[in-house]
């Protein structure tokens, strides 16, 4: 695989798979723009250089062609802060006046297409879509990790239309710090793992059993591996039909002398929401007619120890229902324990999504070691699948 800083960029239209897909509120402002932040040293590189960039991105999840709120016009403010340039925008990702744009295009200019999936010819990886997006640049470049997962037409079809590929700086990135955990020779090395299913994360807890010492559970899925070890989880978010796949996901890891942690208490509450009676409750001790929401006080002292123990620290998944501030200490607090092994010389990844989120309601993403802008391909990228996106690169 080569990388844009090996690539003549002088007097050449680069064409950049980037992830702008970022939030926007109701007046269709940017709330969010860090990965429009991570884009911007590949498309430094290329102008500094004498170079210049289309850029091709996704934005939601459009339904039936073209929708306003999911236009990238939307994003042009929030580049045209990171960039000294002209950005130009195209109102289709393919037709002529894309293609005119951007056979016009001077060095130092940058050129934004249109919500690629507007077409569902993107996500099926159509063959003619991807020769329309072709023409746009005189090399191909892939720098969005977050969709690097997916064989679409902008990720992994067009790739193969170009002799010509590079991986941009922020994929490359990526990369090496998914590395850093997939690779430790540190020890010990610690997973934590949340988020609302079991279903959701038994691959990347299988595969992990080889690589870590800890996995600390939180989150929904903390009360189907709970079922599994006996406990009443009451109203909680649970798996029924993935009990014995917890059971024997916590069978495998003694196997493997991985040591998984589940919550020993909970905070709880009679209904999803913040109006509720709330108490906090010991596992052998669950009331049938509450739901656990957040992990509890004893549970995040017994993963404190084991993060602060830590060399290298993987976090994927919220501790339990961190949008609603009544819920939100686990995640909170395991946040606060994992900068504090950062600050002791650990090594931490933020697995993108949710967790990603959460760093940055809780102000820190600059006091971990890395904040990866991929949720699923960062999962898949650990469970040591190949990468279609990255796979395209070779």
């Amino acid at each position: 695989m080569k990388f844009i800083t090996d690539a003549p960029v002088a007097g050449r239209r680069a064409l950049i798979r980037v992830d702008f897909n970022v939030p926007l509120n109701q007046d269709l402002e940017v709330t969010d723009d860090r990965r429009v932040r991570e884009a911007i040293p590949t498309i430094k590189h290329i102008l500094e250089n004498g170079g210049s960039c289309v850029l091709m991105s996704h934005l939601g999840r459009p339904k039936d062609g073209p929708e306003d709120k999911f236009s990238l016009r939307h994003v042009i403010s929030t580049l045209q802060k990171y960039v000294d340039a002209e950005v130009k925008f195209a109102d289709d990702c393919v037709g002529a006046e894309a293609l005119e744009l951007a056979t016009n295009l001077q060095p130092g200019q940058i050129l934004l297409l249109e919500n690629l999936r507007f077409y569902k010819e993107e996500k099926k990886g159509d063959a003619e879509f991807a020769m329309k997006l072709a023409k746009y640049g005189d090399y191909y470049v892939n720098d969005a990790f977050g969709t690097a997962h997916r064989a679409h037409a902008s990720t992994y079809t067009v790739a193969k239309l170009f002799e010509e590929k590079y991986c941009g700086l922020l994929l490359k990135k990526e990369i090496e710090n998914a590395d850093k955990v997939m690779n430790s020779d540190a020890r010990p090395v610690c997973a934590i793992m949340g988020g609302a299913k079991v279903s959701d994360k038994i691959m990347i807890i299988e595969s992990l059993m080889d690589k870590v010492d800890y996995i600390l559970i939180g989150g929904g899925m903390a009360y189907t591996f709970l079922r599994a070890k006996g406990y009443k989880v009451g109203k909680s978010l649970m798996e029924e039909d993935k009990i014995t796949v917890a059971a024997q996901l916590l069978k495998t890891a003694v196997a493997k002398n991985t040591k998984i942690l589940t919550p020993v208490d909970s905070v709880c509450s009679d209904v999803f929401g913040e109006d509720g009676k709330v108490a906090v409750v010991r596992n052998e001790e669950f009331p049938d007619d509450m739901m656990g929401l957040d992990i509890g006080p004893e549970t995040f002292q017994y993963y404190y120890d084991t993060i602060m123990d830590s060399k290298v620290i993987l976090w994927n998944g919220p501790m339990g229902v961190f949008e609603m501030e009544k819920f939100s200490k686990g995640t909170q607090a395991v946040g606060e324990a994992i900068v504090d092994a950062t600050k002791k010389g650990a090594f931490s990844l933020i697995g993108g999504g949710d967790s990603a989120a959460a760093v940055a309601k809780f102000g820190m993403e600059d006091d971990v070691s890395y904040v990866s802008t991929g949720g699923g391909a960062l999962l898949e990228y650990l469970e040591g699948k190949v990468l279609p996106g990255i796979e395209a690169l070779g």
